[in-house]
């Protein structure tokens, strides 16, 4: 097994934790010098939260651990492409390196609708690893979008 896709199985293992929270599954590692030094997961309902991604609880706690909020060392890894919100959080950590699972066509600002990781115009670009594990974490994700409206059709009373 490859370096990223063991970190990346890590990620998806905090995004099993939001699943069973009945989260939208994203998980998410951040990784210096070969160990994971945070993890976050997606909690946004739980702690009726809209900064509660798990991009940022991971930043949180990396910069706790590592006493700077500068992570120029370190590589993220994150089940899903990072939204406006995180991305920005990204640029500003100084994360060297972010490597993703799955793209996210209408909310992602790693490359699918903007990619503010790697804009010029600011004084930091993050380099990009995109589809580790795809398959796997695009899967998680539309298993429990399809639960979700399943539940939902039942709760109308639409069998």
């Amino acid at each position: 097994m490859k370096q990223e896709e063991k970190y990346m199985k890590s990620a998806i293992r905090q995004a099993k934790k939001a699943y069973a929270l009945q989260e939208v599954p994203i998980g998410c590692v951040i990784v210096q010098k070969e160990r994971i030094i945070a993890r976050g997961y997606n909690r946004r309902n739980t702690e009726g939260n809209a900064l509660a991604h798990a991009e940022l609880s991971a930043i949180r706690k990396a910069s706790k651990k590592t006493g700077d909020w500068r992570l120029e060392d370190c590589t993220m890894y994150v089940t899903l492409e990072p939204c406006q919100m995180c991305a920005g959080a990204i640029v500003q950590s100084r994360m060297k390196k972010v490597v993703i699972g799955c793209m996210n066509p209408k909310a992602g600002c790693a490359g699918s609708v903007i990619n503010l990781l790697q804009m010029e115009q600011f004084n930091h670009q993050v380099e990009i690893e995109q589809g580790v594990l795809e398959e796997e974490c695009s899967e998680m994700l539309s298993s429990f979008f399809r639960e979700l409206r399943l539940k939902k059709k039942k709760q109308s009373g639409k069998d």
